[in-house]
């Protein structure tokens, strides 16, 4: 059962703007934190920005100022809107489940990944 597809990949010019999407299962959308991960070529991946379930963000300090992660609810959507755009961008991009409640208890870590979308800024 599918529980994460990204969207919205491709190519940008450094400085450019792309906006990546990612429709979840009600299910997750209602009992998991979510969030964006990336991973460049020969690196681990890395946790960009997450939303958990009260509306607080968080951003790593290479994206702050640049990245915004949001949510339509009605929809199960997740949006990571990228503004200037740098090279060292160039990644993978993965949407997770984080931190799931089952109805017992939380499983902590990332409990769903989505299949990943390229995103390649060029100078």
């Amino acid at each position: 059962q599918v529980q994460l597809v990204e969207s919205g990949g491709g190519s940008v010019q450094a400085g450019g703007s792309l906006t990546l999407s990612c429709t979840a299962s009600p299910y997750v959308f209602n009992n998991c934190d979510m969030a964006w991960y990336r991973q460049a070529p020969g690196q681990e991946r890395k946790l960009v920005p997450s939303l958990d379930g009260l509306g607080t963000t968080k951003y790593s300090d290479s994206v702050k100022g640049r990245f915004t992660i949001s949510s339509d609810k009605s929809k199960y959507i997740l949006y990571l809107q990228m503004n200037n755009t740098k090279i060292e961008d160039t990644a993978v991009y993965y949407c997770a489940a984080d931190d799931c409640w089952n109805g017992i208890e939380m499983k902590i870590g990332t409990n769903y990944w989505g299949q990943g979308t390229q995103v390649t800024v060029s100078s």
